[in-house]
C-alpha cells in the first residue's frame, strides 16, 4: 500500500464536506444523488448551468410594472392549513 494514498483520501473528504456557495449547485448535487444518470433527459446540464449562471452573474429578478407578487387574503387562507378546507 502507499504512503500516499491516505493523504489522498483526506482530500477527498476535505472537497466532499466543501459546500458549493451557490445553492443551485448545491441541490444539483442532491437531486444527482436520487436521479440516476439513464433518467436524466437531454438538457439535464444545461438546465442546470443556466441556473447556476443566473446566481454567479447576480441576476435581479423584477416583477414587470403593474403586477404585484404579494399574496391577497384569499391566498394566504388558501396557503394556512388552518384556513383552507
Amino acid at each position: 500500500m502507499s504512503k500516499d494514498r491516505p493523504q489522498d483520501v483526506r482530500d477527498i473528504v476535505v472537497r466532499m464536506e466543501q459546500r458549493p456557495s451557490n445553492p443551485v449547485r448545491r441541490a444539483r448535487l442532491m437531486v444527482e444523488q436520487e436521479v440516476p444518470p439513464a433518467r436524466r433527459g437531454p438538457g439535464w446540464d444545461r438546465h442546470w448551468r443556466e441556473l447556476e449562471a443566473y446566481l454567479d452573474e447576480g441576476v435581479a429578478w423584477k416583477m414587470p410594472q403593474g403586477l404585484d407578487d404579494t399574496l391577497s387574503e384569499e391566498d394566504k387562507k388558501r396557503a394556512d392549513p388552518k384556513t383552507s378546507s
